[in-house]
């Protein structure tokens, strides 16, 4: 049975995530399975999102309330969502 997964990023600390975390909420997933950085989006070398990456397995799903959450980089977000959905067999994004 496939896991679901939530990633939430803000550029920084004085930002509010509660528009993402609302979004995680209403699609049903434990706030124990949503990782969250406050740091900016200019590479992937964010703690929860290595952490979320090492537990995410073929077949889970990862949800992000938009692909700009992933980052800034067009180049690496093309990268990393390859990596989510050929090499992890997931990814899906909500609104």
């Amino acid at each position: 049975m496939p896991v679901i997964y939530g990633y939430i990023r803000v550029s920084s600390i004085d930002q509010n995530e509660e528009r993402q975390r609302i979004a995680m909420r209403e699609n049903e997933i434990p706030d124990s399975h949503v990782f969250m950085d406050k740091q900016s989006g200019k590479d992937f070398n964010r703690p929860q999102y290595k952490r979320l990456m090492k537990k995410l397995l073929p077949g889970d799903l990862l949800y992000i309330t938009s692909i700009d959450r992933l980052g800034r980089s067009y180049e690496e977000i093309q990268q990393q969502w390859r990596i989510l959905t050929k090499e992890k067999g997931g990814g899906h994004l909500c609104d």
